[in-house]
């Protein structure tokens, strides 16, 4: 089933590819002007005639340090092959090899902000760190520095108002866009339904259920019995789902992104005897992290949505772009298995999409490097599934809008059009 949306919709440690000190270019924060000879605009801190860098703060410790070091390995292992190819030859004709500062926020916000006030000065462009609440706590500043705040992997609208926004794009489709799909799922199933609603008590939570609720308004056989929240600081959430469970929903939407909260959460419904059909967010939906150790194929159909291949899916395992990527990941990233989070798909995919704007990019210039990332359209990164593609030029919309609802089969994923339990 693919969703795609036309209006607001709704994923210290340093670690780099060969991370080296970074001689700036130019000493200007964007440099977009000529120089007083009137020759090539002075380069933006983080890029040189042979090298450009990029700055990660992402979590590699702590609850969620499954999907940051993801994000971290997809992008190493993409452009750790594009670098072992002599790097990127961009649109000003000079070849560049591209380095990657990772430091690590235990997804704290604090953290997250001292991390970019730490990069800020020695890299091109900040990418790919999960998090909405990271994310956020230093958005404000990049847009003051003119700091590029791109690809990042939240589904936070905010990110992709150019006119709020304009040095921020975000990579994953909006919270908004995954509730509607689950949403507009349950709608046209067969039968009655009762719903029960446990989300995070932030805009993560608050953008799935906004986009769930609106994809079922005026549907007569659905009904929400039940709310409820947790804070992404808690330890557990047994008390909410034994209250949830009293509804007798036979449908859970579990808007969670603490990966340990997810495992719980589905070992505990089956502790207390309720069985209920079970819809996960992209991000926390990981066959062998999270629903194996959940014990989810005991309960009757678990759904998430997707934009990007699955390699653990026996329907991709002699996949071209899931071989290279794989073969990639255990080279160039020092990760040998296949990745448990989507995370890594995602932030390879963003590598390819960076590789798109770099080939584009005329002046070594923050400013022209937002230019050109806003003319992507159509781009099947690798590992895109049939249907999605990346595209930068839509006001309002992350690079990723389309998605796919794909349903758990004990092992792996598949696709579904219409709901089956």
């Amino acid at each position: 089933m693919s969703i795609n949306r036309r209006r607001s919709r709704v994923a210290s440690v340093v670690a780099g590819i060969g991370i080296v000190a970074v001689l700036v270019a130019g000493c200007s924060r964007g440099g977009a002007e000529p120089d007083g000879d009137g020759g090539a605009a002075a380069a933006s801190p983080g890029i040189t005639d042979t090298t450009i860098t990029l700055g990660m703060t992402t979590p590699l410790s702590g609850g969620t340090a499954g999907p940051g070091t993801c994000t971290v390995a997809g992008l190493k292992a993409y452009f750790g092959n594009v670098n072992a190819a002599g790097g990127i030859e961009f649109g000003d004709g000079k070849t560049r090899t591209v380095e990657i500062k990772a430091l690590d926020d235990e997804y704290d916000p604090q953290k997250a902000k001292a991390n970019y006030d730490q990069l800020k000065g020695s890299v091109f462009a900040m990418t790919a760190g999960l998090g909405t609440p990271t994310n956020r706590a230093w958005r404000e500043a990049a847009i003051a520095d003119e700091v590029p705040q791109v690809l990042i992997q939240t589904g936070d609208p905010l990110f992709s108002n150019k006119e709020e926004s304009p040095w921020q794009l975000g990579f994953v489709p909006v919270y908004q866009n995954e509730g509607e799909a689950f949403g507009e799922l349950l709608a046209g199933a067969g039968g009655e339904h009762k719903v029960a609603i446990l989300s995070q008590n932030d805009d993560y939570g608050e953008g799935y259920v906004e986009g769930f609720k609106s994809a079922i308004e005026g549907a007569d056989n659905i009904e929400i019995v039940k709310e409820l929240t947790y804070e992404a600081t808690d330890t557990s959430v047994d008390a909410q789902l034994t209250e949830l469970a009293a509804s007798g929903a036979d449908v859970l939407f579990n808007a969670m992104s603490i990966t340990p909260l997810v495992i719980s959460s589905l070992q505990k419904v089956q502790e207390i005897g309720w069985l209920p059909s079970l819809f996960l967010p992209s991000n926390t939906s990981s066959p062998t992290a999270i629903l194996e150790p959940g014990g989810a194929a005991a309960l009757p159909a678990v759904y998430t949505v997707s934009f990007a291949k699955t390699p653990q899916s026996p329907a991709f395992a002699e996949d071209e772009d899931v071989v290279t990527f794989l073969s990639d990941l255990a080279e160039y990233a020092d990760y040998p298995e296949a990745p448990a989070f989507p995370h890594c798909m995602w932030s390879y995919m963003i590598g390819a999409t960076l590789e798109q704007v770099f080939t584009k990019m005329t002046e070594p210039t923050r400013e022209d490097f937002m230019a050109q990332l806003r003319t992507i359209s159509d781009f099947e990164a690798p590992l895109m599934l049939p249907g999605t593609s990346v595209d930068t030029t839509e006001d309002d919309q992350p690079a990723v809008s389309t998605v796919q609802v794909i349903k758990y089969n004990g092992k792996g994923y598949e696709a579904v059009e219409s709901w089956d339990e």
